[in-house]
């Protein structure tokens, strides 16, 4: 199904069949051996791969500069000392001569120390590994030429929104899981996760007691088909789903006061995933925690929902409850409880409720918002 997005002054679109698109043209490109005479080269570690590289080499392969380079898989400094660009091997970081390795001692580079002007003083934390480091120098190109595939040009508002995105959700994780950095920092998990792109990068890699084992360049090739699908896939998400998501949240905060003078509610005209959206547009517009509830349509059953807005996106405190008289009553009896009509429910911990129309639904969040404000008093 295509997904659509409005931005300037028309539209653009991207489907799952552009992403196909462009991992047919890159395989087609990796396996091409008829490369020109003085061809490009990407130039890495040759032994067990991970993930990190892999995906670097595949985000390389986007770049119009490296689109047609060979890779040379080596420990051979000197070979790799002939290559254009070097990842994941020689104890060097420096992007002047495109050596992009993390393994030396003293490297502490993060995202926010490369890129500070997109980062903005976040993802300060986690060191980046070959796959950030790339990212954090290409990654604007690498997104642009994904999206102008389908013939369309990003803005820059758009690009560099979409930088941040793909490295929260994708990349980032990448950095930390090959720099061995836990999810937190006391305590044993209770569980282990093995099916996350990493650990499924590293099953291709021989088996040590494979009798016949694959040609290990062709499972480096698999490495780059794997990683780069589900780059692309995160993208392609980013740029249909969350970036209009993110122009709709943010419209419904900035006409907030056209709802009600306080600025505490906000009206989303269209339903989408709006919880951390939220939160990051407050802070960028400077008003953290002044919205208290969330105005939705239930299209399914043609009725609006009253949310209160959580403390954190995954918490179940919220900045200002429904009403304490309200919870768990419904229908006929909530409207002479509240004395509104129309009103459907109120849930037991007063996070969300319902009203057959737009004007009960706002009623019950300004009678809310009142009845806190006396129980603050």
């Amino acid at each position: 199904m295509e997904s659509l997005l409005k931005f300037g002054h028309g539209f653009s679109k991207l489907s799952l069949n552009t992403g196909r698109g462009i991992w047919q043209g890159f395989n087609a490109m990796a396996s091409n051996n008829k490369s020109p005479k003085f061809s490009k080269k990407i130039g890495t570690h040759n032994g067990m791969f991970h993930c990190d590289e892999a995906l670097a080499c595949f985000m390389l392969k986007l770049l119009p500069d490296y689109r047609d380079a060979d890779i040379i898989r080596s420990r051979d400094l000197k070979i790799l000392e002939d290559c254009d660009i070097v990842v994941d091997v020689g104890a060097t970081f420096d992007p002047k001569r495109h050596r992009y390795d993390h393994h030396q001692r003293g490297f502490n580079e993060t995202l926010n120390s490369v890129r500070p002007d997109l980062a903005q003083n976040k993802f300060n934390i986690i060191r980046l590994s070959s796959a950030g480091l790339i990212y954090s120098q290409f990654g604007l190109e690498i997104l642009a030429e994904i999206i102008k595939l389908n013939k369309k040009i990003p803005t820059p508002d758009i690009l560099e929104a979409l930088f941040i995105y793909v490295y929260e959700y994708f990349v980032e994780e990448l950095d930390a899981m090959d720099n061995g950095i836990p999810m937190y920092s006391e305590g044993q998990p209770r569980y282990k996760i093995n099916t996350h792109l990493g650990a499924r990068v590293h099953r291709l890699n021989p088996s040590w007691n494979d009798p016949n084992p694959e040609d290990e360049e062709v499972l480096f090739q698999k490495a780059m088909k794997l990683v780069g699908q589900e780059f692309v896939e995160v993208v392609l998400d980013g740029f249909n789903v969350w970036w209009p998501a993110r122009e709709i949240v943010k419209k419904s905060i900035e006409s907030r006061k056209e709802v009600h003078k306080s600025g505490q509610i906000m009206v989303l005209n269209d339903r989408c995933s709006w919880k951390n959206h939220l939160y990051s547009i407050e802070e960028e517009l400077k008003i953290e925690g002044e919205l208290k509830f969330c105005l939705f349509h239930d299209e399914n059953s043609d009725t609006w929902r009253i949310q209160a807005i959580p403390i954190q996106p995954n918490s179940f405190v919220c900045r200002v409850f429904l009403h304490k008289n309200w919870r768990g009553v419904r229908d006929e009896e909530l409207s002479k409880v509240a004395n509104i009509k129309d009103c459907i429910f109120c849930h037991a911990s007063g996070f969300i409720g319902g009203n057959k129309t737009k004007e009960g639904a706002l009623d019950m969040a300004l009678r809310s918002l009142q009845a806190a404000q006396i129980d603050k008093d």
